[in-house]
């Protein structure tokens, strides 16, 4: 499925209506070019789910967790770019951070991918002109949620 979204308030309401659904133990790995939209949508995610403040980029933390409350669901939010081998990412205690929350997931091939695990909603988002497009592909959880 492809969703057009010309401008943040498009991507503020595709983020509301992923977080509306989280369950424990789902992942949204969200994959594009710098620039794409990731952490833009992984920050409407957030606020969705109840937070307040800032998002900073993982990007140099690799992980930011984020905790229930106040958010509805405890989340880890991580950024793999800066992963050499997909090995990494259980060395950084990946499986705690995921561990009844869920993990919203940027540059996830760099971890090895998620796609393969049922509670997986992939989105890729690519700049289209002044906008983006975001193609979605649910997981085996996620075919009846998503509508």
């Amino acid at each position: 499925m492809t969703l057009d979204l010309p401008d943040l308030a498009a991507m503020e309401a595709l983020g509301a209506h992923i977080a509306a659904l989280l369950q424990p133990g789902d992942v949204v790995a969200l994959t594009g070019g710098l620039g794409a939209g990731k952490t833009t949508l992984a920050r409407a995610i957030l606020h969705a789910l109840g937070h307040e403040g800032e998002v900073p980029s993982p990007t140099f933390t690799i992980i930011e967790p984020y905790d229930a409350p106040p958010l509805r669901l405890p989340v880890a939010h991580a950024d793999f770019y800066r992963l050499e081998r997909p090995e990494e990412a259980q060395e950084l205690g990946l499986d705690d951070y995921r561990e009844g929350g869920v993990l919203i997931a940027e540059w996830p091939d760099h971890a090895g991918g998620f796609a393969h695990e049922a509670g997986c909603l992939s989105i890729t988002l690519e700049i289209v002109g002044q906008g983006r497009k975001a193609t979605v592909e649910p997981g085996q959880d996620w075919i009846k949620r998503w509508v």
